[in-house]
């Protein structure tokens, strides 16, 4: 699920210090891009029906921390063949977590970590297909010549060792001639005897052993079924062992002869010309059986590699998913080898997301539970196909594996089995199940008082869902569940209240969907209309009630109620939506802009803004130097900074433009280390405020102008720069203006300018952050309160009230403060901050075990390392 998280501050972790809780929370200001996504549809029954939380195929242990050290452990451990396996493992803890992009650098990690070519063929492709619509990265990385391999096929045949000729001792008899013919129908072929004896074992007892033919000078080879050009080739390859120039159904034929008389080199060069011949999806398909059934390893992995590169498109080729699944043990072995497990993991991803009910993916998950190698292999295959029996009805099928995935330990398949018992109408028993699980772990999680809400009513299901709330408030459920509870009470105020809670810091489409409803029951169709306009940005294919309805006639009906806008009016309400720093509302004004066909270039990039997704605002560029613009941005946004500066500057060969200066100032601040770089940067910016643009544009290049001049103590210019910003409503400003008082030594005065952004910005949980730093302890612990109402996904009010705990010598308090947000959030800087308490307290292996799952979420965090090493050289 992809979620905003607006942020303007990221932390960084110091050294424990008793006297202030500052001193355990360097703050270093910057740029936090986020994003959105979906989840599953609602249904449409009297209007508005909440639908039940979906149980996640996702390997989701209890401790997902400790689970995390542990693979870290291994890594530091185990043989180099294993690396890439429990990399994979990690994938999948953070897939669990719903960290898309943690999972994708392990998927990474697995791929440079891969000790076989076919290791590196499955990992390769899995990543190709989770990074998709990222090829134009490695299209603009050539462009200014950096290349990159990750996106291409592999030349198989180089990474398998290729099978030489066996010398075979030959005791000449002197009566057997040196020469031999081989007799095909009407044809002779005239060979060496000695060149093709040593192609094989039988040859070599045939020609040189006890039986007739050794002693013959002209052998009749009709009966085995070759035809006179393959012998050719067999006797050419026998003399030159090479094969040259031979055609794909004659190395077919020879290589098929080369197996029944166990000519292993001659097998070997067949297979490999083949493997050089698969071009195409078709040529695969057709050459997959083949390589399978006459167990050629390098053709077959070959036509796999075409197989995965083209993911998922390749699955719906039903040729394709046979040739994958009616396999036996040994033809996975030949096309997969020792990746087979991880094969079937990644057809499995793929085909979930097409469509968890099928057949393919029923029989792929089949596969992962045969080749699982291990219980944690096994758990999160038994659970995964518990998920799609349970889809597909098949309710004792399901039972069983959510059974064997429990037994094994995996308490989250509880929620397949108390689905099921429900379903065959034991609801107290599912109710009782939860409760089990409750009481048996320590502490227990949100899912599980969600889970156990499904199977009691009134106060009992309330109080469950308060408590999954408590636990985790990234629920999506327990939200929407009360917005429509307090709607069918006719309480319509505390219901958007309820579901805006949600929508306050993760924009997931069935929320939207849910205010939706809430504000057609309240006739309110131009905040309806702003929903499901926002919702169609996020997903252009949504469809809402149960998948019933499409979003967009929904849209079209809404349209017709409301007032039409000019493009005039839509870029006034565009600024009054941006001014208010009010995501949804901007991204639907978007919307409904570039509906009514306007500058898609610039509405798309206004839409990146909020999105961080560049590329169609790429695609729609009107001119050269507008597109350089946006390659520069995207390969900014991946980190690569020096290539995004590049675009900049050959967008201003082209035309001088306020975007392009204003590209390069901003990655030119970002990562350049030189103090001098600043006065470059603020001439960059002028330069971009004497260009044409508008006034959103022209308040965010005064606001970043603002910064560089108080990076350069130059308060004065920098308050200008600010000021100027709010005159054209960059509502933003406010927080460097209050900077600039705070470093005048007028804390209130910044404290009050804060105090305006709150009350100007709809989306306000990072300006009670900051604001909480320009006042005392108590006012500050109210507005960090605040934040993790608005926002608890926001790490720094867990950390400052974590540390306040621990400056009081409240250790256990502190560390329990922590612990909440990271049962939710997987957060370097909240791990960090436990870690200390840990070595602090002495407790040297809770110390240990965060410090290996902050690692596993940052590898390279020098003070995370820094760390690591001072604790584990404490441990006995």
């Amino acid at each position: 699920m992809r979620t905003f998280y607006p942020s303007d501050s990221c932390s960084k972790e110091s050294h424990l210090n008793s006297l202030n809780p500052q001193s355990w929370l360097q703050v270093e200001r910057g740029k936090l891009p986020s994003s959105a996504s979906s989840s599953a549809p609602l249904c449409r029954e009297s209007f508005i029906k909440v639908p039940e939380p979906q149980i996640l195929p996702h390997y989701k242990p209890l401790d997902y921390v400790e689970v995390l050290a542990q693979i870290h452990e291994e890594l530091e451990s185990c043989s180099l063949e294993d690396r890439s396996s429990l990399y994979l493992l990690q994938y999948q803890v953070f897939r669990g977590l719903g960290e898309t992009k943690l999972g994708q650098r392990s998927l990474r990690s697995a791929w440079q970590e891969s000790t076989t070519v076919h290791e590196k063929v499955v990992f390769g492709s899995w990543l190709r297909y989770e990074k998709q619509g990222e090829e134009v990265i490695a299209e603009l990385l050539s462009s200014c010549g950096k290349y990159s391999e990750e996106f291409v096929p592999l030349d198989i045949a180089s990474y398998l060792p290729v099978t030489s000729p066996e010398a075979a001792s030959v005791k000449v008899k002197r009566h057997i001639s040196r020469n031999v013919v081989l007799k095909i129908e009407q044809e002779r072929i005239a060979c060496d005897r000695r060149k093709i004896a040593s192609l094989s074992a039988p040859f070599h007892a045939m020609l040189y052993g006890s039986f007739t033919e050794s002693l013959l000078d002209e052998i009749d080879m009709s009966e085995n079924h070759v035809t006179p050009s393959a012998m050719r080739v067999v006797r050419d390859f026998s003399v030159a062992n090479v094969l040259i120039g031979v055609s794909k159904n004659l190395l077919i034929e020879v290589l098929v002869f080369a197996n029944k008389f166990c000519c292993e080199s001659l097998k070997d060069a067949c297979d490999r010309e083949l493997a050089s011949l698969v071009s195409s999806m078709e040529c695969a398909v057709e050459l997959m059986d083949f390589a399978l059934e006459e167990s050629s390893p390098t053709l077959a992995a070959s036509c796999l590699q075409v197989f995965l590169y083209e993911l998922p498109e390749s699955l719906t080729d039903e040729r394709v998913v046979e040739a994958l699944t009616r396999v036996n043990r040994s033809q996975v072995s030949t096309m997969a080898g020792k990746a087979s497990f991880s094969l079937y993991s990644c057809l499995t991803e793929v085909s979930m997301r097409l469509d968890p009910r099928s057949d393919r993916t029923l029989a792929f998950l089949e596969k992962v539970v045969d080749f699982a190698e291990n219980d944690r292999q096994r758990v999160l295959g038994f659970h995964r196909l518990g998920c799609t029996r349970l889809l597909r009805k098949e309710d004792r099928e399901a039972e069983e594996a959510f059974e064997t995935a429990f037994n094994l330990g995996h308490v989250y398949s509880a929620t397949g089995l108390a689905r099921i018992g429900y379903i065959q109408g034991h609801k107290l028993w599912g109710y009782e199940k939860l409760t089990s699980v409750i009481s048996s772990v320590s502490p227990p999680l949100g899912w599980m008082y969600q889970e156990r809400s499904l199977y009691c009513e009134g106060d009992k299901k309330l109080e469950d869902l308060e408590k999954a709330t408590e636990l985790d408030p990234t629920l999506t459920y327990p939200y929407m569940y009360r917005a429509v509870k307090l709607m069918s009470e006719q309480n319509a105020e505390a219901a958007l209240e309820e579901i805006n809670r949600i929508l306050g810091f993760k924009l997931a489409l069935e929320c939207l969907e849910i205010r939706f409803c809430l504000y057609l029951g309240m006739d309110d169709y131009e905040a309806a209309l702003r929903d499901i306009q926002a919702a169609l940005t996020l997903c252009p294919d949504y469809r809402m009630f149960d998948g019933k309805v499409a979003a967009r006639q929904l849209r079209t009906l809404v349209y017709e109620h409301v007032e039409s806008w000019t493009t005039a009016d839509c870029w006034m309400q565009l600024y009054e939506k941006w001014s208010n720093v009010d995501d949804i509302g901007s991204l639907s004004v978007i919307y409904q802009m570039l509906e009514a066909d306007a500058c898609k270039g610039v509405l798309y990039f206004r839409q990146s803004l909020l999105l961080l997704s560049l590329q169609l605002a790429r695609e729609h560029a009107s001119s050269d130097h507008e597109r350089l613009v946006y390659e520069g941005w995207i390969l900014y946004d991946t980190g690569h900074c020096e290539e995004g500066l590049q675009k900049a500057k050959e967008s201003i060969r082209i035309k001088r433009s306020f975007e392009a200066y204003f590209l390069q100032a901003y990655a030119l601040a970002e990562s350049s280390l030189d103090p001098s770089s600043s006065s470059t940067v603020v001439s960059l910016l002028e330069d971009a405020l004497k260009c044409p643009s508008d006034r959103l544009r022209k308040g965010q290049a005064l606001n970043n102008l603002g910064s560089v001049y108080v990076d350069c103590e130059k308060l004065d210019l920098a308050a200008d720069c600010y000021i100027n910003a709010l005159k054209v409503r960059h509502t933003r400003a406010h927080q460097g203006l209050a900077r600039v008082h705070f470093l005048r030594n007028d804390k209130a005065a910044a404290y009050e300018e804060m105090t305006r952004l709150i009350e100007k910005a709809q989306n306000n949980a990072s300006a009670y952050e900051k604001r909480s730093e320009y006042c005392d302890r108590e006012l500050a612990k109210s507005d960090l309160e605040m934040v993790t109402r608005l926002d608890p996904l926001r790490v720094y009010p867990y950390r400052y009230r974590a540390a306040v705990l621990m400056d009081s010598r409240k250790e256990k308090e502190a560390i329990e403060e922590l612990s909440r947000a990271i049962a939710f959030k997987a957060d370097l800087h909240l791990l960090h901050l436990r870690a200390a308490f840990h070595e602090h307290n002495g407790d040297v292996s809770s110390a240990l075990r965060d410090c290996r799952a902050a690692l596993s979420v940052d590898p390279n965090h020098q003070e995370m390392l820094e760390l690591h090493s001072r604790v584990n050289s404490h441990e006995p």
